[in-house]
């Protein structure tokens, strides 16, 4: 079931007024209930999968508990739930990937070409929930959160829904009490939902899905595409990709705090990020942080020399790279990112020492601005290889952006059409980002991790809310009438 939809819409309510109408101890029962429907609501046949995903690490994790004197029989607990969750994971996420990676390499050596083709079908989710249950394991395995006795809030935890499919992933410290815990429907944050969920639907509705028109125009027809225009539409996409999957977040935390459960934020304007490294610390957090407990810490992080750094550092990202999707784009993304985060630390002191040549120091904000500007455009070069649907793709794009701009006669009508862009989509596109920033600062008026909404105006907020609600409903309104697909990025991951 997708967030931006009228089933949805209807699904909240009706989940919320059964909760609460509910006794304290029974709350779960109906939570869990609608979280199963909400993820059936796609392909009830999948709902198998993760129903032994839950009762893998549900029971290894009491038995790792109860076996805590017993480090062999620990250790055997968490390989079976590693191999049972992630290997789910692997055959249904990697073997379209790795069969045609093997059949390229057969074809390579002369073989022939393969006999026939399997495709298997990527469950909804899988990504998040294999990530959030082997979490839990590994914690209870090291003693850090106690294994969860009952089953019912158990499944709960793996299949909430509103971080169900696309996170955030949730840690089972965090999120387990508080969906254990008794809760008074006086102390919701009506409020706090409501601003979540208002500019949620913003970002996705009335930013991405607008500029994912223009983007979609100019990727689906590269061949036609001027530089101008995959420039435009590369620069856009950054703006779509984070407003799509930000927004989902929003929505996730506010539905979530409806039944008294506060989700992790998993953004932090990513786009004002100094360096890579800044920026990873701004973008999609449950999952960076994730990766840096379980993979990057235990292979050393970075209190180890400067080759094993390296090494962890391009095999965490490598790893991320893979999590984003099964392809040589996203492998060639994540090493991107790793190989900026290692050319940034290594070239810091020269950096620095150069800035300091000129009269200004490192923090000084010539110096904060373009360091700024230059995290964005690696970051946005980087987006191509996510956002083309092949390598061949990719180069075409790096291609174009970096050598056609003849000038003619037609190079801006080519290039308009190429974007399908109009004059009114030109200028609603920038007033929608500028409103969106905007609600950025109001929310962060100093990129602070504080939420500081409650110190604006009344006023103020009241205007910037009905402006936003009139762009979601007429941008929904037009893309429903041109039958334009909504779904969100991440639902593919």
């Amino acid at each position: 079931m997708l967030f931006n939809s009228i089933e949805f819409l209807i699904f909240l309510p009706i989940v919320f007024a059964i909760f609460w109408l509910c006794p304290n101890r029974w709350r779960w029962v109906p939570l869990l209930i609608a979280s199963y429907y909400f993820y059936m609501y796609w392909n009830p046949k999948l709902v198998f999968l993760i129903l032994f995903t839950t009762l893998v690490s549900y029971f290894c994790g009491i038995f790792a508990e109860k076996y805590k004197d017993r480090p062999t029989i620990k250790k055997l607990l968490v390989a079976i739930t590693l191999t049972a969750s992630l290997g789910v994971l692997l055959f249904f996420k990697y073997f379209n990937f790795l069969y045609d990676a093997f059949f390229d390499v057969v074809t390579m050596l002369g073989a022939g070409e393969p006999s026939g083709y399997f495709s298997i079908m990527l469950p909804v989710g899988i990504s998040f929930y294999t990530f959030q249950t082997a979490s839990y394991v590994i914690d209870v395995y090291k003693g850090t959160v106690p294994a969860e006795k009952h089953l019912g809030y158990f499944a709960l935890f793996v299949v909430f829904f509103p971080q169900l499919v696309a996170g955030p992933i949730e840690r089972p410290g965090d999120l387990l009490p508080q969906l254990r815990a008794d809760k008074s429907i006086k102390k919701v944050d009506y409020v706090g939902a409501f601003r979540f969920m208002m500019v949620g639907f913003f970002k996705k509705i009335a930013v991405a899905d607008a500029i994912g028109v223009i983007v979609n125009s100019t990727y689906e027809d590269l061949s036609s595409a001027t530089g101008l225009s995959a420039l435009v539409a590369t620069l856009l996409f950054a703006v779509q990709i984070y407003c799509d999957f930000s927004g989902y977040s929003d929505i996730a935390v506010a539905s979530a705090k409806l039944f008294g459960v506060n989700l992790t934020e998993n953004f932090r304007t990513p786009y004002v990020a100094r360096s890579i490294k800044e920026f990873w610390n701004r973008w999609h957090l449950s999952l960076s942080t994730w990766l840096r407990d379980y993979i990057y810490f235990p292979l050393g992080g970075s209190r180890v020399g400067r080759s094993r750094w390296v090494f962890n550092t391009f095999t965490v990202f490598f790893i991320s790279g893979l999590w984003h999707g099964a392809s040589y784009n996203f492998v060639i993304w994540g090493l991107l990112h790793a190989f900026y985060q290692v050319v940034g630390k290594f070239t810091l002191p020269a950096r620095d020492k150069a800035w300091k040549r000129l009269g200004k120091d490192s923090d000084s904000k010539i110096v904060s601005l373009s360091r700024l500007i230059w995290t964005f455009i690696l970051v946005n070069f980087a987006w191509i290889f996510f956002r083309a649907g092949t390598l061949t793709d990719a180069a075409l794009v790096i291609k174009k952006v970096f050598s056609d701009y003849a000038f003619t006669s037609d190079y801006f009508t080519r290039t308009a059409e190429n974007l399908s862009l109009t004059l009114p989509l030109a200028l609603y596109v920038i007033f929608a980002i500028l409103l969106l920033s905007v609600m950025e600062k109001l929310k962060y008026p100093k990129c602070e991790t504080e939420i500081k909404y409650k110190n604006t105006t009344s006023a103020l907020r009241f205007s910037a809310y009905v402006v936003m609600m009139w762009c979601i409903v007429i941008v929904w309104i037009a893309l429903q009438a041109a039958d334009v697909g909504s779904s969100f990025i991440y639902f593919q991951f």
